[in-house]
């Protein structure tokens, strides 16, 4: 299953995606966020194309939970130790943009701001301290792209990331979320600007796998439906700049691409 949160009209929906005669359509629609793969099965028949549509953020989370240095390289680049357990923060869902839509710098409070392309996972059904080993297949909708937007000076300055990683525009995610992958045997996450490749790795190469992040994150806070995961930037990280276009692409949910200004 594939789906988006789309704008038609005045109104935002959820859209089915499937491809028809070649071209990618929405052929079912839901005004509430998905819950599993079968909700759509009953849902409103449609007939749109996907390209004449404005595709917004896929969900509208309470929480957005972040890994930090899941990856062994990003770690080395970083010059910092690999963390003994996941490492997580929150964004602000005001952080939250759209696919296309604009990343602005805030140019005059930090002077470096990073990329960081991420596979998020999405819930879809609340969960509480899940137990060492249970299964947590079960409470997740799917799968998207995140580009977890850091002020990398702000974020070596202050300590702690609340501000480096807060900004309006932070968070883009999207385009859309796709349910049966399996990150476990590794899915290709990959990041450019302007075309060029900066980051590429595995999700296999997890320090911490799913598993073991929503195990560990459930033990702290709630996870609500439509709430996002980001599960961690491989190494590559560099600087955007006004003029760019960065893209994040997870393999077998598509590319998530904005450009960037100056605020």
């Amino acid at each position: 299953m594939r789906f988006c949160r789309f704008e038609h009209g005045n109104a935002a929906g959820y859209g089915l995606i499937e491809k028809v005669a070649g071209a990618e359509m929405i052929t079912r629609t839901l005004s509430r966020l998905p819950s599993n793969d079968t909700d759509f099965e009953g849902a409103m028949k449609s007939e749109l194309p996907l390209a004449g549509l404005r595709v917004l953020a896929p969900t509208q989370p309470s929480k957005i939970v972040c890994i930090g240095r899941n990856y062994r390289e990003h770690v080395k680049e970083l010059d910092s130790q690999v963390p003994q357990e996941p490492l997580i923060f929150l964004k602000p869902p005001s952080a939250v943009i759209a696919p296309d839509d604009a990343i602005r710098r805030p140019h005059t409070i930090a002077q470096r701001v990073d990329h960081e392309g991420e596979l998020g996972v999405v819930i879809g059904k609340r969960c509480y301290r899940l137990g060492p080993g249970e299964d947590v297949r079960p409470y997740i909708l799917g799968y998207t792209c995140v580009n977890d937007v850091t002020a990398r000076d702000l974020q070596k300055k202050d300590g702690q990331w609340s501000r480096a990683k807060g900004f309006d525009t932070f968070c883009p995610f999207g385009p859309v979320v796709a349910s049966g992958l399996d990150p476990w045997k590794g899915i290709r996450v990959e990041t450019k600007v302007n075309g060029e490749i900066r980051q590429s790795a595995k999700t296999c190469d997890f320090i911490f796998p799913i598993d073991t992040i929503l195990q560990f994150v459930t033990q702290v806070m709630t996870l609500e439906p439509g709430d996002l995961v980001a599960t961690g930037t491989p190494a590559g990280v560099s600087p955007l700049l006004p003029g760019d276009t960065v893209e994040v692409t997870v393999e077998g949910v598509g590319t998530l691409r904005n450009p960037v200004v100056n605020l």
